[in-house]
């Protein structure tokens, strides 16, 4: 492997190895300098990918141009794709692909800093994002500018990087700081991810006058409340207001539907065994007994609640009023744990069939997408006689199931475990995705199945054809 292609796919397993096999210095001044010649390669391995990522998507547009695809629509799944082989989500994929292109076709200097580990591929992507407002002969500028001062990028962080490239920036176009400000403003949005300890993160990104005068809502609120004697913290007070205000109601919980997954063990017999919480994730057991049982769970410990061992569904003492608890069983297969079957009160078939497929699958089913689910799609489509079942239908974000309908791309079921599912890229590559294992499926059953282990001897026959030991597929 040169700086610039890779000539054989063989050159790539051999540094591989080379690395798998590297034996640790004796001493600590020649680890430093392995860590050092480590990380110069990472950046390397970073700016090769980069080149590789444009070789494909001028290959993918080459290929979709002789197909007779419209011009405006060449180019369509390749961030997917390249998502896919980095083992990234389709949001993640985007910005590889965009910073690849912004790379190699308008900052040549900066990926040549890339490539001798000036920068890691994190600084690299700074520079990228804060010169984006600007054209593209400008950003070549700035990248010319940058690169004549030698050791500009040495022993600097990354807020002192990332001013040196604002300072440029707005050097060479300061009407882009005042076109950037007016767009952002366009881009205000609210976000949730979770946080460890059954905790999670609401974020807003706001207009600076706005963001200020809810930040002073709160804390104003919460400095009345503690004038008056209140015990909680000025940071627990503003986070209560805040919620108080936005849901009406002091806890919260009100009129949303929320999903929470558990054995009836963990219900009912004060198991240990996790439950899931749709749109976050795995919760302590006593923590969603407490939720069923009073509609709150805050600060609660993952220890056993002799008190909360066997929970009534409505505490007339420790209740909220205003919660209501809905029991729905869910049928799993006792030695897989798939989803086999589960109680509907609705009466029409779809709203119960896209409830067990949101219970199954939690999150989009796309490899490395972990995003929300907001379609119930068909794998194989219904236009080509795909039965409106469970085993043919999967939970995908928007973006995902837009993709999967591109010309070359496929999806079909593999009967097995948990509703296995074979994405095809036009490039003839693979990717499975398995529905996540459902509270209650033991380790075993999780790693060691024989379908797994035939799928993964499958994925590798796939993917290294000539070297895994195994008979061609």
């Amino acid at each position: 492997m040169d700086g610039n292609v890779v000539s054989n796919p063989a050159d790539v397993s051999e540094l591989i190895a080379a690395v798998r096999s590297l034996r640790l210095a004796a001493d600590s001044a020649e680890l430093i300098d392995q860590l050092t010649a480590l990380e110069d390669l990472k950046a390397a391995i970073a700016a090769a990918q980069a080149r590789i990522t444009v070789a494909l998507d001028a290959a993918q547009r080459r290929a979709q141009a002789e197909n007779g695809t419209p011009a405006e629509d060449q180019g369509k799944g390749v961030a997917a794709q390249i998502a896919l082989a980095r083992r990234e989500s389709p949001h993640r994929g985007n910005r590889l692909l965009g910073l690849a292109r912004a790379l190699v076709a308008e900052m040549p200097h900066t990926l040549t800093a890339l490539d001798t580990g000036q920068l890691n591929e994190w600084r690299a992507t700074l520079l990228v994002k804060e010169t984006a407002c600007l054209s593209a002969e400008d950003r070549s500028a700035v990248d010319e500018e940058l690169s004549a001062h030698k050791g500009t990028f040495t022993g600097i962080g990354d807020r002192a990087l990332i001013a040196v490239v604002r300072a440029a920036a707005y050097r060479r176009d300061p009407r882009s700081a005042t076109r950037r400000a007016a767009h952002a403003a366009t881009e205000r949005h609210v976000t949730l991810r979770p946080a460890p300890d059954t905790m999670t993160y609401l974020t807003a990104l706001l207009p600076v006058a706005q963001g200020v005068a809810v930040y002073a809502a709160l804390a104003k609120q919460a400095d009345e409340a503690r004038a008056t004697g209140d015990s909680r913290s000025r940071g627990q007070l503003m986070a209560d207001a805040l919620v108080e205000r936005t849901t009406g109601v002091p806890g919260g919980i009100s009129g949303v539907d929320i999903q929470l997954v558990m054995t009836d063990r963990t219900l009912l017999q004060g198991d240990s065994e996790p439950a899931r919480l749709i749109g976050y994730g795995t919760v302590p057991a006593t923590w969603a007994r407490k939720l069923v049982k009073t509609g709150t769970a805050t600060a609660t410990p993952d220890v056993p609640d002799p008190e909360l061992a066997v929970p009534e569904l409505a505490d007339p003492e420790l209740a909220d009023p205003d919660f209501t608890v809905w029991v729905r069983r869910l049928y799993t297969s006792p030695g897989s744990g798939e989803l086999l079957g589960m109680d509907s009160r609705a009466r029409l078939f779809p709203a119960g069939l896209r409830r067990f497929i949101q219970a199954r699958d939690n999150t989009c089913r796309t490899p490395y997408c972990d995003a929300p689910i907001r379609h119930f799609d068909h794998v194989i489509p219904w236009h080509k006689n795909g039965p409106t079942n469970s085993g043919n239908g999967a939970g995908l974000c928007e973006a995902c199931n837009h993709t999967k309908e591109i010309p070359g791309w496929s999806a079909t079921p593999i009967p097995g475990l948990r509703n296995t599912i074979e994405y095809q890229t036009p490039t003839g590559h693979a990717y499975h995705s398995t529905a996540p294992p459902l509270p209650g499926t033991s380790l075993a059953d999780r790693l060691s199945s024989p379908f797994e282990i035939a799928l993964e001897q499958r994925r590798r026959r796939r993917q290294y054809p000539a070297k895994s030991g195994l008979p061609a597929a």
